[in-house]
């Protein structure tokens, strides 16, 4: 969309404005921007570090998907002491894929592929991210209905995904970046349950979640047919 990635001019001072310049989650109420609040205040000391370097953009998203990846090895061996350890590197994961989206903007390195990059590595994270607690909860207390309904509820999860972004293409809206709040409340969420040891009820609840969601979803894409 700009330039390659480049390392900026050595007198190039860091601007935490500019960085955080993108589209702001609409489904969200502004005092719940854990990004705004939480995520993007961390990664800006990050970036900062970075911003003279020869760090890239899409390096810090390979981190990011990295982080996660470990995360879910984590949650995936069942035990106590790794969910906890599951929980801290899924949320390092969510901050690191603050920053990626921060350098590219400080910098104005912002590129199609870099965009993509993210969105695409964020499903394949998630994916292996919501199988390791799935099984890793199993492992550790061997119900059979957590492991149906985390399984259930991981399925949900990607349909909406997917009838989200159908839904975005009925609309004609090709903005990128609005899901960003709510991903992070999810890891944030995926965080508290993998410290307080508590996936269990999670699980439950992800799966409530993802039901109202899919639901309202359908109902809100009849409710547009008169628009076709």
């Amino acid at each position: 969309m700009t330039q390659p990635d480049a390392a900026p001019e050595p007198a190039a001072k860091f601007d935490y404005r500019k960085s955080v310049q993108k589209f702001e989650d609409k489904y969200i109420f502004p005092f719940l921007r854990i990004d705004k609040y939480v995520n993007r205040p961390v990664a800006s000391l990050i970036v900062r570090a970075l911003y003279r370097t020869g760090v890239t953009p899409n390096q810090l998203t390979y981190m990011a998907f990295a982080l996660g990846l470990a995360s879910a090895y984590s949650f995936s061996r069942g035990r106590v002491h790794a969910f906890l350890v599951a929980g801290i590197l899924a949320q390092a994961s969510s901050i690191m894929d603050n920053a990626d989206g921060m350098l590219a903007r400080a910098r104005g390195q912002m590129t199609e592929f870099g965009a993509q990059l993210d969105i695409y590595l964020d499903r394949v994270n998630e994916f292996f991210l919501l199988i390791g607690i799935v099984l890793g909860q199993f492992r550790a207390e061997g119900n059979v209905t957590t492991l149906i309904l985390g399984f259930a509820g991981m399925g949900l999860y990607f349909l909406q995904v997917t009838l989200f972004y159908l839904t975005k293409n009925f609309d004609r809206d090709f903005l990128k970046g609005e899901t960003g709040e709510l991903r992070s409340w999810m890891m944030a969420f995926i965080c508290l349950a993998g410290v307080l040891n508590r996936l269990t009820a999670g699980i439950y609840f992800f799966f409530g979640l993802g039901v109202a969601i899919v639901f309202f979803q359908t109902v809100n894409f009849f409710l547009k047919r008169n628009k076709g």
